[in-house]
């Protein structure tokens, strides 16, 4: 959460700052809102794969996951469809701002693609917290937010100058 909070506090150092820092917060308002679903997901497998794998059976445990997965895709790629299809809409719901709902509309396609990935990271989040690995789980998560993804965002951002579209 707070690798998303330290985005739009430095897209404040963008160009046009209060256009960035608007539009990036609500993008990771919309990201948050449709997390709850795949989150769910991750709870549910959580548990699942525990009790399979206590019981000992692993092979149920492995159906579950790929289940959970493929729910977790399904569910992705929907709300990934819908927020492109609504793109042009959305960005009424926070702002009456022409400037602001268009650069909405420009990144809700990238912002789709993140949806997908971030549904599959939490399902598989919480397959490795059924299976007992939460320290591996803890350590991938946060290599992965604060080592790779922030790191790459502010290159792309601040280097390549390629603005806000790329911290999300």
């Amino acid at each position: 959460w707070w690798s998303f909070e330290l985005l739009v506090l430095l897209s404040g150092l963008l160009a046009n700052p209060k256009l960035e820092a608007s539009v990036l917060s609500i993008c990771l308002n919309t990201a948050s809102l449709t997390f709850m679903i795949p989150f769910g997901l991750g709870a549910a497998i959580s548990t699942r794969v525990s009790n399979e794998l206590g019981a000992g059976r692993p092979e149920a445990a492995r159906l579950a996951t790929r289940v959970t997965m493929v729910l977790g895709l399904v569910t992705g790629v929907s709300l990934g469809l819908i927020m492109i299809s609504v793109r042009n809409l959305w960005g009424y719901a926070y702002s009456n701002e022409k400037e602001v709902v268009e650069y909405i509309a420009r990144m809700m396609p990238l912002l789709s693609v993140s949806i997908i990935f971030d549904d599959m990271q939490c399902v598989l989040s919480g397959v490795v917290r059924g299976c007992g690995l939460q320290r591996i789980g803890a350590c991938v998560n946060l290599s992965a937010y604060y080592l790779v993804g922030i790191p790459a965002a502010l290159c792309f951002a601040f280097v390549f100058h390629l603005g806000g579209m790329v911290l999300i």
